[in-house]
This record gives structure tokens, sequence and C-alpha cells, in this order.
């Protein structure tokens, strides 16, 4: 069934691409985005719930390469966002992209769409080493174009050469690897790799090669250059789901390298903990809202690094309480991340759509025109946020959990990481709740700062209902906490290489606790509810008189007396300025009667423009050098070729 749903999308999409109609070619891309999605749900479900792997072998002419596919609880786990994520994105993708239809041909966004989920599903089912780099590929060249859509403008282009040069960057690390797996086998089919005495050198580069495409810092700075140039159901796809094939690619790996010394585990803790902190930090700075998003992905996989990196420290310890609750907090992250970004992206999109700008400062008092927008939006926030009784704060809870257990049992080899993720945690969410605070008060809340916001209104229907439908998720992870948590138990037993019982002896403990928060938060907001109730049912009937409120002597307040975002997060920018970097450009009003003054601020991403631009620009003048070499003559190019493989032919004959 998996390779049905392959099928379905991958016709699908190259039936969108073969019709001029922009109504039918978002027919045939949504109706096969959304029929192969749910047909490859179906077999993920049901490893998960205790079938045995599904796998196929398939003759393919590549060398050392098979068409060997496996579904075990692993894959199943990750095709349940690939899966479940694309179908909602590609129905709110079907009303959204009518903008773009006077400028682009649709077919050819709904082709490249649906090969991306192709190949994301392939990249985590395939078993062969060749297999999963072609699928691997494919994956980065599919979301190149997506994110390159308007390639009219140049900031589009540019944000796709940083992403396609971050992406093969990343690949040449896995090519690296996988020759040093298959080095010493007759095969590159994953039960054939051998590990030898350099584990932790591949370590090292599955940790480069994979943490690029996860955004790891400071791998990370395609991250927020691609997903504000692509449309905002891509965004959602992007950052959902294709960032965390990375996290899948780093624990394949770790099950075929055995056991890892300390350094790893810690060094995934630092990744974590730089990542997790710069994300938000930087997240907190922006005022285009999907920049702000993109660096918040950054903070999640930090906080994914931070559990993994936990879970290795557990399996060297030996103690299985840090192991199962580091592996399994990181892994219902990747799920619950994936649930809440997308939520906010597509509200993201909601708004680009309707006000056509993403600048937060121009935006404000949007709750009175999209109030159902608003409301999800305010759910994601809550979610991403780390606040219970909603999803997030799940997965985070169970990392915490793990961290002090640690802390409490171990020694300082074990016990030092458990506390500097403590602090981490605290921090980054501290950091999360002001960004988001911040995000949702600037965009929904006040007066509207710009005429962009002025005159808006609800989307349709299609966009919508897929927000509706991740938000009702946040809230059920949330609410049915206790059981799902305990579902985590097949993936951690293949993960970890610990038994059954284990496994759920670590997770028992938690799991009563998470019942009891969860059961208090519910209680707190029915407890508000009630408030509510009585205050309107004892006003109800009574005369009520308006007027303006008290306001300190102004009779006519604009939106220029409310907070900007950037002022709401100043002195928290203000504290980490020598970390962000921040300029400050001041014009300053002269005169008895001055005209104008101006006051605004930067946070440039440090490790772009402090180490890749130089490097970048180092690079292409080096290359210069060589742009005599593209001349233009087709014969002078095809004698390069025939020399340069008659060459190689006279070195493989002379091999003795």
């Amino acid at each position: 069934m998996v390779i049905l749903a392959l099928a379905i999308l991958t016709l699908g999409g190259c039936a969108a691409l073969g019709v001029r109609s922009v109504r039918w070619s978002t027919f045939l891309g949504v109706a096969s985005a959304v029929a192969g999605c749910l047909t490859g749900l179906i077999p993920a479900g049901r490893v998960l719930l205790g079938a045995p792997t599904q796998s196929l072998r398939a003759p393919w002419d590549v060398p050392y390469g098979a068409f060997v596919v496996a579904v075990d609880p692993l894959s199943a786990f990750f095709l349940l966002p690939i899966f479940g994520l694309s179908a909602l994105a590609a129905v709110y993708g079907g009303q959204y992209l009518l903008a773009y239809r006077s400028e682009k041909a649709l077919g050819v966004s709904w082709f490249f769409f649906n090969l991306l989920v192709a190949s994301m599903a392939l990249v985590v089912v395939a078993r062969n080493a060749i297999l999963f780099l072609v699928a691997w590929e494919t994956m980065a060249l599919a979301s190149f174009f997506l994110v390159t859509m308007r390639d009219d403008d140049a900031n589009v282009r540019e944000a796709g050469l940083t992403y396609l040069l971050a992406s093969h960057f990343g690949t040449a690390f896995l090519l690296a690897l996988f020759v040093m797996l298959g080095g010493g086998a007759s095969s590159l089919d994953f039960d054939h790799l051998t590990v030898g005495s350099h584990a932790g050198l591949l370590f090292i580069l599955a940790a480069v090669g994979f943490g690029t495409k996860a955004g790891f810092v400071p791998l990370h700075v395609w991250l927020p250059e691609a997903h504000p140039a692509a449309p905002s159901h891509v965004s959602a796809v992007m950052s959902g789901v294709m960032i965390k094939t990375g996290i899948y690619g780093l624990l394949r790996t770790l099950t075929f390298l055995g056991p890892l010394p300390y350094w790893a585990g810690w060094s995934l803790i630092a990744m974590g903990v730089t990542s997790g902190v710069f994300g938000v930090l930087s997240a907190l700075a922006q005022r285009d809202l999907k920049r702000l998003l993109a660096y918040s992905s950054v903070e999640n996989i930090g906080i994914v690094a931070l559990g993994l990196g936990l879970g290795l420290v557990g399996l060297r310890a030996g103690f299985a309480p840090l192991t199962v609750l580091g592996f399994g907090g990181a892994l219902l992250h990747v799920l619950n991340h994936a649930l809440f970004k997308a939520l906010l992206f597509l509200g993201a999109g909601a708004v680009l759509h309707s006000t056509k700008t993403r600048d937060i400062e121009e935006l404000g008092g949007l709750l009175k025109r999209m109030p159902w927008t608003g409301v999800l939006f305010l759910i994601g926030a809550a979610a991403i946020a780390g606040l219970p009784p909603l999803n997030g704060f799940v997965s985070e809870f169970l990392i915490y959990a793990g961290a002090f257990t640690a802390a409490v049992s171990l020694g300082n080899e074990a016990a030092g990481p458990a506390l500097a993720a403590i602090a981490a945690l605290a921090l980054i969410g501290g950091l999360a709740i002001a960004c988001f605070a911040k995000a949702f008060g600037a965009v929904f809340l006040g007066e509207p700062r710009g005429n962009h916001a002025a005159y808006v209104h609800e989307q349709g229907w299609a966009m919508q209902a897929p927000m509706v439908l991740l938000a009702a998720t946040c809230v059920l992870i949330g609410v049915l906490s206790r059981p799902l948590v305990g579902h985590l138990a097949p993936v951690l037993e293949q993960v970890t290489a610990l038994p059954g019982s284990t496994v759920h002896e670590a997770l028992g403990p938690v799991t009563g606790v998470l019942g009891s928060i969860t059961l208090g938060a519910f209680g707190l907001l029915a407890l508000v509810g009630i408030v509510i109730a009585v205050q309107r049912t004892a006003l109800a009937g009574k005369p009520l008189a308006a007027g303006p409120t008290w306001d300190c002597g102004y009779a006519l307040p604009s939106s220029r007396m409310q907070y900007t975002a950037s002022s709401f997060t100043q002195p928290l920018t203000d504290l980490f300025g020598p970390l962000l970097g921040t300029r400050r450009h001041f014009s300053a009003p002269r005169g008895f009667f001055p005209q104008a003054a101006s006051f605004t601020t930067e946070s440039p991403d440090f490790y772009r423009e402090g180490f890749y631009a130089p490097l970048f620009a180092g690079v292409q003048k080096g290359l210069s050098a060589f742009r005599w070499l593209q001349h233009g003559r087709i014969q002078l190019y095809v004698l390069q070729i025939a020399l340069t493989l008659l060459v190689l032919l006279l070195w493989k004959l002379a091999q003795p």
C-alpha cells in the first residue's frame, strides 16, 4: 500500500503537470495528494498498532542498488506526519495557490508538491543506501523548485540558491557516511552495512549530513531563507515534516552504530542547547512573521536534539529511564512540532493571503476581522510555548522528567549534561512564551498599524478546515497524553534495543503524572469558563452603557500609542544583545519644529554574515578564475568530456 501511495502521488502530479486548466490542475493535484496520503496512512497505522514489519524487494539494475523498502515501527512513526500533514496542506494549498494563478502554471507546483511528499515517504522506507540517496536528492530538488516558485523575485532566487548549496553540502557528508558503512560489504542494503572501528567518525558524518537538513545550528542558515520564500502550505510541509527526515536519518544511523561514547550524547546536547537558545532569540528579534516561525523551527529542532542527546547518554550509562524518556520526548516532539508548526504556518499564510504582508509591524487588530484564524493561531502559539494541557507540553515534560531523573540518580558524566538540558529547556520555554505573545499580540490584538490590516476578512473553508483539524489534534494529544505516550513503546524498543517490559516500566510513572497535570489544567480552564458563564448570566437583561476607557487625557488614542512588536520584546533583545548582534539605526529629531525622526533595529544572523557569507564570497571569487571555460562552444565541451573519459580509461587500464 505504500508503493500504491507513491504511485498515486507521482501519477497525480504528472497528470496535474499535463493539463493547462487551472481548475483541473488544482483538482488533480489536490485529489491525488489526498488520496495518496490517505492510502499511505493505512499501513503506517497498522504497524504502529502491532502489525509485523512489511517489506518488499524488487529487481533494480543499479550498481550496489536494490529496490528494498520496509515499514517498521520507526518508519511508520515518521510516515504518520508525512502523509497526514501533507494531505491537509494539499487541501489548504488548493485555495491558497489560486492567488498565484496569473503568475505561474499551477500544474508545475502540484507536480513538485506531490513529488516532494512521495520522496519524503520513500526516504523513510528505503532500506538500501543508493535508493535512500536517490530519494534524498529528489526530495531536495522538489523542495527547491517549490521554494523558488516566485523566481521573478531576487530574494527568492537567493533563498533557493542558499537552500540548494546547503542541501548538497549535507549530501556530501551522507555520501561519505554510506561509503564508509558499505566499504566492507558486497551490498549497500541497510542490513549489510558494517561499522568497524569508526563509529565515532560515522556519528560525526551523520550529525553533519542529517543535521544540515534538520537545521542544527550552525548548519541552519538555509532554513530562515527558504521558509519565508516558499508558499505557506509548502512552508508548513517543509518545517513540519521535511526537516524531520534529518532526525529520521540520524535515528536510523544510530541503530547501525551500536553503543557510542559519552561525547556523542554530549555533542547532541550541546547542539540542542545552541540551536534552541539561538533559534528562539533570533525568532524574538524578527518582524517577518514567517521568518519568525522559521527560526522557531531551529529552536524546536534544538529541543529534539536535547532529547536525543539525553537518550544517548542514558544508553552509555545503562540507565533505562533516561534512555526511554530522552528518546521518547524527542520522538513525540517530532510529531508535536509537525502539528503546531504547520498550524502556525497555515495561520500565517491566511494572514498573508488576506493582508498581502508578512511584516508584523504593519499588522494588528486582526482578531476582530479574522476571529477563526486568530483563535486557531492562539492554540498553536500556546502549544509551541509548551503550555499545558496542549501537546507541546507533553513532549517537553518527558525530556524534563528524564533529565531530572538522571540529575538525581547518576554521576557527573550524566548528571552534568542533564542539568544543562534542564536549564536550557527552562530558558527556551520562557523565551518562547515571550516570542509567541509578541507574535499573536502584535498581529491579532490592538489596532491596525498600517493599511494592510484595515480591510481584511476570513478565508474559505478549504483553508480553515485543515487549521481546525490541526488545532484539534494539538488538544487531543494533550488530553490523551497518558495512553498515547504508551503507544511509543514499539518505536522506542527499536531505537533503544531495550526490551518492551523495560520501556513500559520507564514510561509508567511519567504517564501517571501527565494524567494529573492534564486533569488539573482542564479543571482550571473549566473554572475560567464557569466564571465567564456566571458573569454573562448575571448581566443578562441588564442595560449596559458603552463609553470610552480612561486614557490618561488622550481623547483620540491611535495605533501609534500602542506597543510595536519590536518594542514589546526590546527588554529581552537588549539583554541578549551581544548574542544577537542587534544593529540600531536612529535618526534624531532636529530643530524646534522637527519634521521627521526614525528608529529601526535589525538582528542579522551571526552565522550567515560572520561565516557563510565570507566563505561563499571566497569560493565564488576562486571559481570565477575558471570562467574562461564557459565559452558557449558545444563542440569544445564535447571534446573536453571525451578527453576526460580517455584519461580515466587509460588510468583504469594502468591499474594492476
